[in-house]
Protein backbone atom coordinates (compact mmCIF):
# COMPACT_ATOMS: atom_id res chain seq x y z
CA UNK A 1 0.00 0.00 0.00
CA UNK A 2 2.58 2.40 0.93
CA UNK A 3 4.15 1.79 -3.06
CA UNK A 4 0.53 3.14 -3.82
CA UNK A 5 0.17 5.75 -1.88
CA UNK A 6 3.88 6.88 -3.17
CA UNK A 7 2.48 6.41 -6.85
CA UNK A 8 -0.48 8.56 -5.77
CA UNK A 9 2.27 11.29 -4.50
CA UNK A 10 4.14 11.02 -7.98
CA UNK A 11 1.02 11.68 -10.36
CA UNK A 12 -0.05 14.45 -8.10
CA UNK A 13 3.13 16.06 -8.64
CA UNK A 14 2.95 15.84 -12.10
CA UNK A 15 -0.71 16.96 -12.41
CA UNK A 16 0.07 19.83 -10.47
CA UNK A 17 1.49 21.53 -12.99
CA UNK A 18 -1.79 22.17 -14.07
CA UNK A 19 -2.21 24.39 -10.83
CA UNK A 20 0.77 25.74 -11.96
CA UNK A 21 0.32 26.84 -15.27
CA UNK A 22 -3.19 27.98 -14.33
CA UNK A 23 -1.57 30.63 -11.56
CA UNK A 24 0.79 32.09 -14.27
CA UNK A 25 -2.32 32.05 -17.05
CA UNK A 26 -3.94 34.37 -14.28
CA UNK A 27 -1.30 36.56 -12.97
CA UNK A 28 0.96 36.66 -15.55
CA UNK A 29 0.69 37.47 -19.44
CA UNK A 30 3.71 35.29 -21.08
CA UNK A 31 4.99 35.75 -24.23
CA UNK A 32 3.63 33.69 -26.74
CA UNK A 33 6.89 32.52 -28.10
CA UNK A 34 7.81 31.52 -24.29
CA UNK A 35 4.97 29.22 -23.91
CA UNK A 36 5.34 27.62 -27.07
CA UNK A 37 8.84 26.83 -26.12
CA UNK A 38 7.52 24.99 -23.00
CA UNK A 39 5.02 23.35 -25.20
CA UNK A 40 8.11 22.05 -28.18
CA UNK A 41 10.22 21.19 -25.51
CA UNK A 42 7.61 18.99 -23.42
CA UNK A 43 6.76 17.48 -26.62
CA UNK A 44 10.68 16.43 -27.05
CA UNK A 45 10.48 15.16 -23.51
CA UNK A 46 7.05 13.26 -24.16
CA UNK A 47 8.42 11.65 -27.14
CA UNK A 48 11.44 10.48 -25.37
CA UNK A 49 9.41 8.90 -22.46
CA UNK A 50 6.75 7.19 -24.80
CA UNK A 51 9.53 5.60 -26.96
CA UNK A 52 11.97 4.26 -24.41
CA UNK A 53 9.93 4.36 -20.96
CA UNK A 54 6.33 2.68 -22.21
CA UNK A 55 7.09 1.25 -26.04
CA UNK A 56 10.51 -0.08 -25.50
CA UNK A 57 9.75 -1.75 -21.86
CA UNK A 58 6.58 -2.80 -23.22
CA UNK A 59 7.48 -4.91 -26.07
CA UNK A 60 10.46 -6.40 -24.06
CA UNK A 61 8.30 -7.64 -21.21
CA UNK A 62 4.84 -8.12 -22.74
CA UNK A 63 5.77 -8.61 -26.64
CA UNK A 64 5.48 -6.75 -29.92
CA UNK A 65 1.68 -8.24 -30.75
CA UNK A 66 0.27 -6.93 -26.99
CA UNK A 67 2.22 -3.91 -27.57
CA UNK A 68 1.24 -3.14 -31.23
CA UNK A 69 -2.25 -3.76 -29.92
CA UNK A 70 -2.25 -1.06 -26.72
CA UNK A 71 -0.41 1.35 -29.39
CA UNK A 72 -3.08 1.34 -32.01
CA UNK A 73 -6.16 1.08 -29.57
CA UNK A 74 -4.73 4.13 -27.41
CA UNK A 75 -3.83 6.39 -30.11
CA UNK A 76 -7.83 5.85 -31.57
CA UNK A 77 -9.50 6.25 -28.28
CA UNK A 78 -7.51 9.56 -27.76
CA UNK A 79 -8.55 10.63 -31.40
CA UNK A 80 -12.34 9.74 -30.92
CA UNK A 81 -12.54 11.62 -27.57
CA UNK A 82 -10.72 14.64 -28.55
CA UNK A 83 -12.94 14.85 -31.75
CA UNK A 84 -15.76 14.96 -29.51
CA UNK A 85 -14.12 17.49 -26.75
CA UNK A 86 -13.52 19.70 -29.66
CA UNK A 87 -16.75 19.77 -30.61
CA UNK A 88 -17.77 20.32 -27.60
CA UNK A 89 -15.46 23.82 -27.27
CA UNK A 90 -12.54 22.29 -25.39
CA UNK A 91 -10.49 22.59 -28.98
CA UNK A 92 -7.64 25.09 -27.71
CA UNK A 93 -7.19 24.01 -24.10
CA UNK A 94 -3.24 24.18 -25.10
CA UNK A 95 -3.03 26.83 -27.13
CA UNK A 96 0.30 28.45 -26.98
CA UNK A 97 -0.83 32.22 -27.02
CA UNK A 98 -1.89 31.65 -23.27
CA UNK A 99 -5.29 31.59 -23.89
CA UNK A 100 -8.33 29.17 -24.94
CA UNK A 101 -10.32 30.78 -27.33
CA UNK A 102 -13.54 32.43 -26.24
CA UNK A 103 -12.83 31.21 -22.67
CA UNK A 104 -14.03 28.01 -24.06
CA UNK A 105 -16.37 25.57 -22.44
CA UNK A 106 -15.29 24.59 -18.82
CA UNK A 107 -16.81 21.40 -18.57
CA UNK A 108 -15.09 20.22 -22.62
CA UNK A 109 -11.52 22.13 -20.85
CA UNK A 110 -11.85 20.00 -18.01
CA UNK A 111 -12.76 16.67 -19.66
CA UNK A 112 -9.93 17.51 -22.04
CA UNK A 113 -7.14 17.85 -19.04
CA UNK A 114 -8.63 14.32 -17.93
CA UNK A 115 -8.53 13.05 -20.76
CA UNK A 116 -4.63 14.36 -21.79
CA UNK A 117 -3.60 13.13 -17.78
CA UNK A 118 -5.27 9.98 -17.09
CA UNK A 119 -3.08 7.77 -19.29
CA UNK A 120 0.09 10.09 -18.91
CA UNK A 121 -0.91 9.76 -14.97
CA UNK A 122 -1.24 5.82 -14.73
CA UNK A 123 2.01 5.49 -16.91
CA UNK A 124 3.32 7.30 -13.60
CA UNK A 125 2.16 4.32 -11.19
CA UNK A 126 2.41 1.28 -13.88
CA UNK A 127 6.39 2.55 -13.69
CA UNK A 128 6.86 2.11 -9.98
CA UNK A 129 5.60 -1.78 -10.56
CA UNK A 130 8.48 -4.38 -9.97
CA UNK A 131 9.98 -2.26 -6.89
CA UNK A 132 12.11 -0.03 -9.07
CA UNK A 133 12.08 3.74 -8.46
CA UNK A 134 9.19 6.34 -10.70
CA UNK A 135 10.30 7.02 -13.85
CA UNK A 136 11.91 10.24 -13.57
CA UNK A 137 11.40 10.63 -17.16
CA UNK A 138 7.63 10.32 -17.46
CA UNK A 139 6.86 12.46 -14.25
CA UNK A 140 9.10 15.04 -15.84
CA UNK A 141 6.95 14.40 -19.16
CA UNK A 142 4.06 14.84 -17.93
CA UNK A 143 4.96 17.87 -15.54
CA UNK A 144 6.12 20.17 -18.55
CA UNK A 145 2.75 18.99 -20.60
CA UNK A 146 0.42 19.86 -17.99
CA UNK A 147 1.54 23.56 -17.66
CA UNK A 148 0.54 24.89 -21.18
CA UNK A 149 -2.86 23.51 -20.81
CA UNK A 150 -3.70 24.90 -17.05
CA UNK A 151 -2.34 28.27 -18.57
CA UNK A 152 -4.40 28.80 -21.34
CA UNK A 153 -7.52 27.60 -20.04
CA UNK A 154 -7.34 29.56 -16.99
CA UNK A 155 -6.19 32.74 -19.06
CA UNK A 156 -9.37 31.98 -21.33
CA UNK A 157 -11.73 31.64 -17.93
CA UNK A 158 -10.48 34.56 -16.38
CA UNK A 159 -11.20 36.62 -20.17
CA UNK A 160 -14.80 35.17 -19.65
CA UNK A 161 -15.60 36.10 -16.68
CA UNK A 162 -14.93 33.38 -13.73
CA UNK A 163 -13.51 33.66 -10.39
CA UNK A 164 -9.64 32.50 -9.72
CA UNK A 165 -11.52 30.33 -7.14
CA UNK A 166 -13.46 28.48 -9.35
CA UNK A 167 -10.28 28.13 -11.87
CA UNK A 168 -7.83 27.00 -8.61
CA UNK A 169 -10.76 24.59 -7.45
CA UNK A 170 -11.25 23.65 -11.22
CA UNK A 171 -7.64 22.36 -12.08
CA UNK A 172 -6.82 21.51 -8.82
CA UNK A 173 -9.31 18.58 -8.50
CA UNK A 174 -8.03 17.05 -11.90
CA UNK A 175 -4.46 17.32 -10.54
CA UNK A 176 -5.96 15.33 -7.49
CA UNK A 177 -7.64 13.11 -10.53
CA UNK A 178 -3.91 12.97 -11.26
CA UNK A 179 -2.43 11.65 -8.65
CA UNK A 180 -5.76 9.40 -8.06
CA UNK A 181 -5.19 7.52 -11.71
CA UNK A 182 -1.22 7.08 -10.63
CA UNK A 183 -2.34 5.11 -7.46
CA UNK A 184 -4.85 2.98 -9.54
CA UNK A 185 -2.19 2.43 -12.02
CA UNK A 186 -0.01 0.85 -9.38
CA UNK A 187 -2.97 -1.22 -7.62
CA UNK A 188 -4.72 -2.44 -11.00
CA UNK A 189 -1.84 -4.06 -12.75
CA UNK A 190 0.72 -4.79 -9.28
CA UNK A 191 0.82 -8.81 -10.57
CA UNK A 192 -0.63 -8.68 -13.51
CA UNK A 193 0.47 -10.78 -16.98
CA UNK A 194 3.56 -8.91 -18.58
CA UNK A 195 0.85 -9.12 -21.85
CA UNK A 196 -1.31 -6.70 -19.85
CA UNK A 197 1.10 -4.06 -18.75
CA UNK A 198 2.41 -3.83 -22.21
CA UNK A 199 -0.69 -3.32 -23.37
CA UNK A 200 -1.47 -0.41 -20.92
CA UNK A 201 1.81 1.09 -21.40
CA UNK A 202 1.34 1.06 -24.67
CA UNK A 203 -1.96 2.43 -25.06
CA UNK A 204 -0.54 4.97 -23.10
CA UNK A 205 1.99 5.90 -25.85
CA UNK A 206 -0.44 5.90 -28.54
CA UNK A 207 -2.62 8.26 -26.83
CA UNK A 208 0.15 11.02 -26.04
CA UNK A 209 1.70 10.32 -28.86
CA UNK A 210 -1.91 11.54 -30.99
CA UNK A 211 -1.97 14.00 -27.86
CA UNK A 212 1.66 15.46 -29.20
CA UNK A 213 0.60 15.74 -32.66
CA UNK A 214 -2.93 16.73 -32.09
CA UNK A 215 -2.60 19.55 -30.06
CA UNK A 216 1.07 20.29 -28.64
CA UNK A 217 3.31 20.21 -31.84
CA UNK A 218 0.93 22.57 -33.99
CA UNK A 219 0.80 25.05 -31.09
CA UNK A 220 4.02 24.83 -30.32
CA UNK A 221 4.90 25.53 -34.14
CA UNK A 222 2.90 28.42 -34.10
CA UNK A 223 4.16 30.49 -31.16
CA UNK A 224 8.26 29.08 -31.82
CA UNK A 225 7.93 28.46 -35.98
CA UNK A 226 11.10 27.60 -36.65
CA UNK A 227 12.92 27.00 -33.59
CA UNK A 228 10.46 24.42 -32.65
CA UNK A 229 11.93 21.28 -33.77
CA UNK A 230 15.55 22.37 -32.35
CA UNK A 231 13.76 22.65 -29.25
CA UNK A 232 11.97 19.96 -28.95
CA UNK A 233 14.94 17.66 -30.38
CA UNK A 234 16.60 19.18 -26.63
CA UNK A 235 13.60 18.44 -25.07
CA UNK A 236 14.04 14.77 -26.46
CA UNK A 237 17.59 14.60 -25.84
CA UNK A 238 17.35 15.88 -21.83
CA UNK A 239 14.91 12.93 -21.10
CA UNK A 240 16.85 10.50 -23.30
CA UNK A 241 20.14 11.51 -21.15
CA UNK A 242 18.05 11.26 -17.65
CA UNK A 243 17.21 8.12 -18.74
CA UNK A 244 20.05 6.67 -18.96
CA UNK A 245 21.47 8.41 -15.73
CA UNK A 246 18.62 7.22 -13.85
Amino acid sequence: MMQALVAGGWGLLAGSALLLGAAVGWFTKLPQRVVAGVMAFGSGVLISALSFELMDEAEAHGGLAATALGFVVGAALFTGANLLIAWRGGKHRKHADGRAKDGGNPTALAIGALLDGIPESIVVGVSLLGGGGVSLVAVAAVFLSNIPEGLSSAAGMKAAGRSFTHVALLWGGIALASGVSAMVGYLAFDNAPPETIAFVQALAAGAILAMIIDTMAPEAFEGAHNAAGFIAVAGFLAAFALSKAA
